[in-house]
C-alpha cells in the first residue's frame, strides 16, 4: 500500500517542499507520496485526525498553522513544547507525535550555509509567529546575548518572550530579552548594535499579500549586520535586496527550509535524508517558477 506523508498550510502555492521531498523519497524508491494540502484554520483538527488512518506516516505543518497543531497531536517532543509550536507530525499506530526541526533546521543553516554563530550575539526578531518561536528557542538554547523580539501587536512578541524566559531558566542560560512595537520611527535605533536580524514574518513571501514589500528599508540596516530571511520564495526577497545594498551579510530561507525537511524526512522513514539531492530538486522547483 502506498503511504503518504501531506503538507498541511494555507496558502501553499508559493511551497516547494513537495519537490524536494518526494526527490529523497525517490531517491530510496520508496513507495511514499509527499502531497501539499492546503487547509484553512477551521479545516486544522480535520485534517489531523485524518493523519490517523494506517496509510499516512506523517506531515509537515506551516504558516499558519504550526501552533494550533500543538494542541492536537497526542505527543510532542521537548523542542515542540520549548517552542510552543509543531512543524512536523509522525504517525506511529494510530497515535500522532509532534515535533518541531525548525529549531535543527534554522541553526544548521544558520552555521553550515551563513558561517554565523549565534553564541554571545545580540539578535532582533521581525515577528512573534511559530517560526519566530523557533527562532528564539534555537538562539536562547545557542547562548545569544540578547534577544529582542519586533512586532506590530508587541503583546504577542512578550508572550513569546515569556516562554523564552522559562527555557532560559531551566537551561541555566543568560539572554537578555526585550519585546518591542515595530514601528518605522524607531527602527534604525533598535537596529543600532545588532549582529544578526531574522524576518520570521511572510513579508515579501511569493502570492502573500506583501509580496513587493520588506519589514525593513534599506537605510535602517547596519552593514555589518547579518541579514537572515526565512522567506525563501523569491530566493532573493524584497529584504535581502535591501540588505545587500547596505553591504550587510544575507542568508535566504532555503537553507533552513531544506534543512528542517531532511531532519523530518529522518524521523518519517528512519533513512538518512540525501542532503545533495534535496538540494538540487528544491533550487529547481525555485528555478522554474523563475524566481
Amino acid at each position: 500500500m502506498t503511504k503518504r506523508i501531506v503538507l498541511l498550510g494555507y496558502p501553499l502555492r508559493h511551497s516547494i517542499s513537495s519537490a524536494f521531498q518526494q526527490a529523497a523519497l525517490d531517491f530510496y524508491h520508496l513507495d511514499i507520496r509527499y502531497e501539499a494540502r492546503e487547509r484553512e484554520p477551521a479545516q486544522l483538527r480535520s485534517a489531523v485526525e485524518e493523519l490517523r488512518s494506517p496509510d499516512y506516516l506523517g506531515a509537515n505543518i506551516t504558516i499558519p498553522h504550526k501552533e494550533s497543531a500543538l494542541r492536537l497531536v497526542d505527543d510532542a517532543d521537548e523542542t515542540s513544547m520549548g517552542v510552543g509550536a509543531v512543524n512536523t507530525i509522525v504517525c506511529r499506530s494510530g497515535r500522532l507525535g509532534g515535533c518541531n526541526t525548525d529549531v535543527e533546521g534554522f541553526l544548521q543553516a544558520l552555521r553550515l550555509e551563513g558561517g554565523f554563530e549565534p553564541g554571545g550575539k545580540r539578535a532582533l526578531l521581525l515577528g512573534a509567529g511559530g517560526a519566530a518561536r523557533a527562532v528564539a528557542y534555537a538562539l536562547v538554547k545557542s547562548g545569544a546575548a540578547s534577544l529582542m523580539v519586533a512586532n506590530r501587536t508587541v503583546e504577542r512578541a512578550t508572550a513569546l518572550l515569556a516562554a523564552m524566559e522559562k527555557v532560559a531558566a531551566a537551561g541555566g542560560v543568560r539572554t537578555e530579552m526585550v519585546a518591542v512595537p515595530w514601528e518605522k520611527r524607531e527602527r534604525r535605533k533598535l537596529l543600532e548594535g545588532c549582529h544578526l536580524i531574522v524576518n520570521c514574518t511572510s513579508m515579501g513571501m511569493r502570492h502573500s499579500p506583501e509580496e513587493a514589500r520588506s519589514p525593513l528599508e534599506e537605510a535602517a540596516i547596519p552593514h555589518d549586520a547579518f541579514v537572515y530571511d526565512l522567506v525563501y520564495n523569491p530566493a532573493e526577497t524584497p529584504l535581502l535586496r535591501a540588505a545587500m545594498r547596505a553591504g550587510a551579510r544575507t542568508l535566504g530561507g532555503l537553507a533552513m527550509l531544506v534543512h528542517q525537511g531532511a531532519r523530518a524526512f529522518e524521523l518519517w522513514t528512519g533513512r538518512e535524508a540525501p542532503l545533495g539531492v534535496m538540494f538540487a530538486a528544491a533550487r529547481r522547483a525555485l528555478a522554474e517558477r523563475g524566481v
